[in-house]
């Protein structure tokens, strides 16, 4: 019996006839990019040239960079930006977690400050707060301690707490919403095995949730040293306040401008590294999270098994 022999038949991919057509269109050239990328080109020249040739100082730029009222002022724009993104983290997981509550009460309550606080501009919670003595001449218990509102709430305490609450609110649906993307099998699955619902919202579900939750905090934090120059409106001395301060008296408008933005920009970049290290961090940590997580649902259903025989 004689036997026959095939052989695939060879394409030749270096022949265009021989090209799927999906595969010859991403194969064409795009002249659009080139016409794209000439336009940015032109545009970022003239930027950089306009500047050069502007009525700029650049010495001036220069002798400001390491000014100790710049300098002094950055410090505060760093510190009023850390410590309103801490107090947001710790306000935005809380009423997360009382959005998510089954109590209609606390969860009404937890909605009504994300609709308050996220529905009116941060500059007039700032303003607010600055003139809170206004309301509450003194703060304090009557009879035991009392205090004029105007000494308590400084500009610094004023920024921070304009700043921080404002961004609580915002960070509260952020953190709910990673809550929520963690599978509701994991919840049932700690529950089965006896832990109790705050012990598998710390153990199980934020570790879970974090990989969500981190790169939009990330963009927050950033946001909000932008956002901190607002408090300049109520005498906060932060760097763009003091830049102020400084071309009021010489002059230097846009020196001073300047050197306000590298800052800032140094800032954020610094952030920007940060986010991208604990977000590769908080990735690996979740997958190490994800198969212990599975153990944990393998033994819960493991569980209810041998209960149900």
């Amino acid at each position: 019996m004689g036997s026959s022999t095939s052989s695939a038949p060879v394409v030749h991919l270096d022949s265009p006839a021989e090209i799927p057509p999906e595969d010859r269109l991403h194969a064409r050239s795009h002249p659009m990019r080139w016409v794209t990328g000439a336009l940015v080109l032109v545009v970022l020249g003239f930027l950089v040239l306009s500047f050069a040739r502007g009525q700029i100082d650049w010495g001036v730029v220069r002798g400001f960079l390491t000014a100790q009222k710049i300098l002094s002022g950055f410090a505060q724009t760093i510190l009023i930006s850390v410590l309103a993104m801490l107090i947001g983290i710790a306000l935005g997981t809380c009423f997360a977690v009382m959005r998510l509550s089954a109590n209609p009460v606390v969860s009404t309550i937890a909605w009504l400050y994300v609709w308050l606080f996220r529905g009116t501009p941060v500059l007039l919670q700032l303003m607010m707060w600055f003139n809170l003595s206004l309301i509450f001449p003194t703060l304090g218990v009557p009879g035991l301690f009392q205090a004029q509102t105007i000494n308590v709430v400084t500009p610094f305490v004023a920024a921070l707490l304009g700043l921080g609450i404002n961004e609580g609110a915002y960070l509260t649906e952020v953190i709910r919403g990673g809550i929520l993307s963690v599978d509701a099998g994991q919840t049932e699955a700690a529950s089965a095995l006896g832990l109790s619902r705050r012990t598998a919202l710390a153990k199980v579900v934020l570790p879970q949730a974090m990989p969500a939750i981190i790169p939009p905090i990330g963009n927050e934090a950033i946001g909000m040293l932008k956002t901190s120059s607002l408090a300049a409106t109520i005498s906060y001395t932060e760097i763009l306040t003091n830049a102020q301060q400084i071309y009021y008296v010489n002059g230097k408008v846009m020196e001073l401008l300047i050197v306000a933005a590298f800052w800032y920009l140094v800032a954020t970049s610094v952030t920007s590294v940060g986010q991208y290290y604990l977000e590769r961090r908080f990735h690996r940590s979740a997958v190490r999270r994800r198969s212990a997580a599975d153990q944990i649902v393998t033994a819960a259903l493991a569980r209810l098994r041998r209960g149900a025989r």
